[in-house]
């Protein structure tokens, strides 16, 4: 296979799993606030990506592919707030296992890394339109 196409697969499989990456963070940004809806009632997990390297066999390369979404296992936090309808008897909410300030570098990672795939396949792109005009123009 031709090395450009090569390289244009594993920006694209990059991509992918970025697309993916920047979903989960994001879910877990929207719900970094959600308690439970009854007293004592466990609030939103956070949930985690893995990726895996697989190699494409018809163009030798190796793409990556999300290997699993997973639910972060780690302990909720708890705060004061008996107004709230997910309060126990002493008053204690349990919080999402999400920080913030985790999420956020997350997202700036994968943004970085989905727009550095798009620029692949743009260089790609560019290099190929310029193999042909070449070809074209020694007819």
């Amino acid at each position: 296979m031709d090395p450009l196409v090569a390289s244009m697969k594993v920006a694209a499989s990059g991509l992918e799993a970025q697309s993916t990456r920047i979903r989960i963070v994001s879910e877990n940004l929207a719900n970094a606030r959600s308690t439970g809806d009854a007293p004592g009632a466990d609030p939103y997990r956070r949930k985690t990506i893995t990726f895996v390297s697989e190699l494409d066999r018809t163009s030798g390369a190796a793409l990556v592919e999300v290997d699993r979404l997973a639910e972060d296992e780690s302990d909720f936090s708890a705060e004061f707030d008996p107004g709230n309808p997910a309060a126990d008897e002493k008053g204690m909410v349990k919080i999402p296992n999400v920080n913030v300030l985790v999420e956020m570098a997350d997202m700036r990672e994968a943004n970085r890394s989905y727009e550095a795939n798009l620029q692949s396949i743009k260089q790609s792109r560019d290099l190929i339109s310029a193999t042909i005009d070449l070809l074209r123009a020694s007819q």
